[in-house]
This record gives C-alpha cells, sequence and structure tokens, in this order.
C-alpha cells in the first residue's frame, strides 16, 4: 500500500531506516518524558486544582492535582534523566545538526532539573490545618511570590521548547514519518484541552483552591499569580 509505506517510511524519503539502540531508547524515552508526562503534569496542575465535583469551596484542599502532578512530573524528569544518560554515553563523531539538538537538548533538562530543585525549596505552607499558622506559602512571602513565578514561568516555557526539541531530534534520526504526525495529533490535543479547559475557567487560584476565598486569609489581599488564573471570588 502506497500510503502506508509513505507513513512508515524515514523523514529523508530514504529506503531503509537504521538507528542504534542507544538512539532509539533515548528517542522513547525523551518522548514519553517531554512529549508525554511532563505536559500532563503541568496540565494537571494547572486545571485539577478544583474538581467539578468537589462542590468547592464547602470543600478546600482537594489532593488530586498535586499527587497527579508530582508523579507525573517525578516519571518524566526519570524518563529524561535516564535518556540524557544514554545519549551522552552512546553519541559519538555527531553531525552540526545533532549538536545542534545536543545543546538544545542539555539546556532543556537543566530547565528540568531547576524545576525539582526549585520545588524542593518552595518552601513551608502554613496555613490552618498545617502544624503552624505561619508558612510561605499561606503568607504568600517574597519568596514563596518569586517560587510560583519562576516554577510556572519555566515549566511552560521548558514544556513549550521541548516541542521544537523533539521534532529537531526526528530530523536528526531521521524517523519514519508517522512518528512526527503521530506525535504533533497529540500535542495538538493538548493544546486543545488547554484551550478547552482555560476557557471553562477551569485554572483555579491555588491560593483559593486549598484555603477558600476568606479575606481573612493574607494570600487572598494580593493578585493571583500567573497568566489567565481565575479567583471566583475577590
Amino acid at each position: 500500500m502506497p500510503l502506508l509505506d509513505w507513513f512508515l517510511a524515514p523523514l529523508s524519503g530514504a529506503s531503509t531506516h537504521e538507528i542504534a539502540p542507544w538512539a532509539s531508547w533515548h528517542a522513547r524515552l525523551m518522548v514519553l518524558g517531554w512529549g508525554l508526562l511532563l505536559p500532563l503534569g503541568a496540565l494537571a496542575a494547572r486545571f485539577c486544582k478544583v474538581m467539578p465535583s468537589q462542590g468547592w469551596p464547602l470543600r478546600l484542599d482537594n489532593p488530586f492535582w498535586w499527587h497527579a502532578h508530582r508523579v507525573l512530573q517525578w516519571s518524566g524528569v526519570l524518563a529524561m534523566t535516564v535518556g540524557v544518560v544514554l545519549a551522552w554515553r552512546g553519541a559519538q563523531g555527531a553531525t552540526e545538526l545533532a549538536r545542534i539538538h545536543a545543546v538544545a537538548g542539555w539546556a532543556l533538562c537543566l530547565a528540568g532539573w531547576a524545576q525539582v530543585a526549585g520545588a524542593l525549596l518552595r518552601g513551608s505552607k502554613g496555613g490552618p490545618t498545617d502544624r503552624q499558622l505561619r508558612g510561605d506559602h499561606y503568607d504568600m512571602t517574597r519568596w514563596r511570590l518569586f517560587f510560583e513565578r519562576a516554577h510556572k514561568g519555566i515549566g511552560w516555557l521548558a514544556v513549550i521548547a521541548a516541542i521544537g526539541v523533539i521534532a529537531l531530534g526526528f530530523v536528526v534520526a531521521d524517523a519514519p514519518r508517522w512518528m512526527p504526525l503521530a506525535l504533533g495529533a497529540w500535542w495538538l490535543a493538548l493544546a486543545g484541552a488547554f484551550a478547552a479547559l482555560q476557557r471553562r475557567g477551569r485554572c483555579i487560584d491555588t491560593y483559593q483552591a486549598i484555603w477558600g476565598p476568606d479575606p481573612m486569609h493574607p494570600g487572598n489581599r494580593i493578585p493571583p499569580v500567573g497568566w489567565g488564573v481565575r479567583r471566583p471570588f475577590g
């Protein structure tokens, strides 16, 4: 079947496609991490802080988004790290295009590791349900504000940049045509989900999702952090 043959053929149109095992696994792990797990984790953090069936604000601090975000991001960074090790050990005699891909990939991985480090250093929580009322998050200290701006900004920029880095990797590996087409369709689906959830107002302010809209809470006296973040009250 000519159409099937076209989909299975490499991007260059070559009759055969051969790739070293380390490169094949590097690609799989990077696509798993940056193409699947990390974008889903970012979506969970942005749109799942308040679930439709939750009954907010009667029920506060839904833990689903936090557990989903943490599991997906840690898994994505782990897949990314193993993929980096494979490329670092296996890559030799790279072409100029491959070297550009490597530099961009290293920058992307540094952003991923920086996100993990920042999350570990995000500060204390505080609030009425914590062991002590005062905390970086509850009080929205300068450190917490810096963390939220940096974490959200770097995270989304890295997810967007990953599209270009992976696409370049497909060219370097002369991947079969069906691979970038399938991943492109997946990314379009993610973009569509983002737009739909944003339009429905599902991007709820983390602070109000956890502690509610009462103005007695200090974080409700300042604007929410981030683009398109909705604060239902206040």
